[in-house]
């Protein structure tokens, strides 16, 4: 099971309805050269609207690879994941779900933390008996919740536009608050911070 913020998500899914973009791990094969430290990793993710996609990602270690293969993918698109940082990552061993006498098959509970580009810190937990798959589970929630972040955020925007020309200024008040919740959980990218300025001058 994987544990996203709680803050604006459900804000989030309610703006973003069918739309919202749920992404499930299906595949990962991992290769590490122990010698020179460095790992490559192919994740193979489907999406909800059923498609399947193959990430390649290489650096140092299971997560740094993960983080390199599935960032870079979605960050061609949605710019805000290219100001994500790594604040921390861990493992722990519930040893009291162990079915063996050694433990090893205990589940493992992931956290990872990442940092957006105000410094506010975004936890994702998994909890599972292989800690490669709640490794890459938690990093392609980080991935999701930033993008349907964005998108969000960006769909809210063009609400707010459409109601100004109705001269709805209900609906205009109601979409400026909920961008300024929304746009906590997004990090710097370029159209957002156009949208900020254009929203913070009038």
């Amino acid at each position: 099971m994987t544990k996203r913020p709680h803050a604006n998500l459900d804000l989030i899914r309610r703006v973003l309805g069918n739309d919202y973009l749920n992404l499930e791990v299906r595949r990962i094969q991992f290769d590490e050269d122990v010698a020179t430290g460095k790992s490559k990793v192919t994740v193979e993710t489907l999406d909800s609207r059923g498609v399947t996609q193959v990430v390649d990602g290489e650096g140092v270690g299971l997560v740094d690879a993960l983080i390199g293969g599935l960032f870079k993918r979605y960050e061609v698109e949605y710019q805000s994941l290219k100001s994500i940082e790594l604040a921390s990552f861990s493992v722990t061993a519930r040893l009291d779900t162990k079915k063996r006498r050694a433990g090893a098959d205990a589940v493992g509970e992931v956290t990872l933390e990442v940092r957006n580009s105000e410094g506010n810190i975004f936890s994702f937990v998994d909890s599972s008996r292989s800690i490669s798959s709640s490794s890459a589970r938690a990093v392609i929630a980080a991935v999701e919740y930033f993008v349907n972040a964005e998108r969000a955020f960006i769909t809210l925007y063009r609400s707010r536009q459409d109601a100004r020309e109705r001269n709805r200024d209900d609906l205009v008040t109601r979409y400026t608050e909920e961008l300024a919740e929304v746009v906590k959980s997004t990090s710097y990218a370029e159209v957002i911070e156009s949208i900020r300025k254009e929203i913070g001058d009038r």
